[in-house]
């Protein structure tokens, strides 16, 4: 037989060529086939925007903190569900569907009002589970227990942005939040429920951050064991103060090598079974000032495989 990337592949937690546990796959093992995530925006702020621990956001982030995908905040959850899940039908065959919470801080509300979103979603039709992100310095006794209630009744995923684990970074970018903060929401939502799935947002090429400062962020993660990792590109996008540091001469990007190693250096990182639920990050296409070539998500996707092939390696190899 013919040998192929396929059949040379020694990482078990996939049925393809790819050397890293990938969303898509984790998806059709738990749920048996495809499933399309609705991303939903509900109108809220972030505490390093409304002045509790900072104001104008991260550095990098967007008008609409990362929820420039998802329908108006004006509309019901229903409408935006129904509007995204009308656009995206052409390109997935599928009734099974993940409601997001993406934009902003999704448990930085008063208790009542995260109580009827979160069952106004989970009462959609086709409605298979629900993810939820937001910050480790958002997650009160009364939100963990409500996460925890969730969990019992659907496949909750909640996804946490760290971005780095250095201090020094967080406080460069504006994060509001130490890694010490991290680690406390991250242990009390692990106390709440077994069942509460646990996505970590890291971002690679932050400012001032050299290759080992990020590797050691994805050894902090590692040493966690959450069970979603998702690995993002910092994209500098129109009117943001990264967008004018990047044009006062403060920041150089990644280059497309760069990010493409430090990638596959980070999958090699991570514990075998995380889910690596995403390799680079999407930018508006109309908003994205650098860089440039991140514009060609599927070649970097592309890249990353082949270097995995080419080193003879997979996920887990260095955990």
């Amino acid at each position: 037989m013919k040998k192929t990337q396929r059949s040379e592949n020694p990482y078990v937690n996939t049925d393809s060529n790819k050397r890293y546990f990938t969303y898509d796959y984790y998806l059709r093992r738990r749920f048996g086939s495809k499933v399309a995530k609705i991303p939903l925006d509900i109108g809220l702020t972030c505490p390093n925007i409304d002045g509790r621990c900072g104001v104008g956001g991260c550095i990098y982030c967007s008008g609409r903190g990362s929820g420039d995908f998802a329908e108006s905040p004006a509309l019901s959850i229903k409408e935006q569900y129904g509007m995204t899940r009308a656009k995206l039908s052409s390109k997935w065959s599928t009734e099974k569907c993940i409601a997001y919470f993406q934009a902003h801080t999704n448990t930085y509300a008063p208790i009542d009002f995260l109580r009827e979103k979160f069952y106004d979603a989970l009462a959609l039709e086709g409605v298979v589970g629900l993810n939820i992100a937001t910050r480790a310095d958002c997650l009160p006794e009364d939100v963990c227990r409500l996460l925890g209630e969730l969990a019992e009744r659907t496949v909750l995923t909640v996804e946490l942005g760290l971005q780095s684990s250095s201090d020094a970074t967080a406080q460069l970018i504006n994060r509001g939040h130490s890694f010490a903060d991290f680690l406390d929401g991250y242990g009390r939502l692990r106390a709440v429920s077994k069942k509460i799935e646990i996505c970590v947002h890291i971002i690679l090429g932050l400012p001032e951050e050299s290759r080992e400062d990020m590797l050691k962020t994805v050894r902090d993660v590692a040493e966690l064991r959450p069970e979603q990792v998702k690995i993002h590109l910092l994209h500098v996008l129109k009117n943001t103060r990264m967008a004018e540091m990047y044009e006062r001469g403060e920041y150089t990007p990644l280059e497309k090598e760069e990010y493409v190693a430090l990638v596959a250096d980070a999958i090699e990182l991570l514990p075998p079974d995380t889910v690596v639920a995403r390799v680079t990050g999407d930018g508006m296409g109309e908003d994205l000032i650098a860089p440039d070539w991140s514009r060609k998500k599927v070649s970097v996707i592309n890249d990353i495989d082949k270097l995995l092939y080419e080193r003879g390696s997979w996920q887990g190899k260095c955990f």
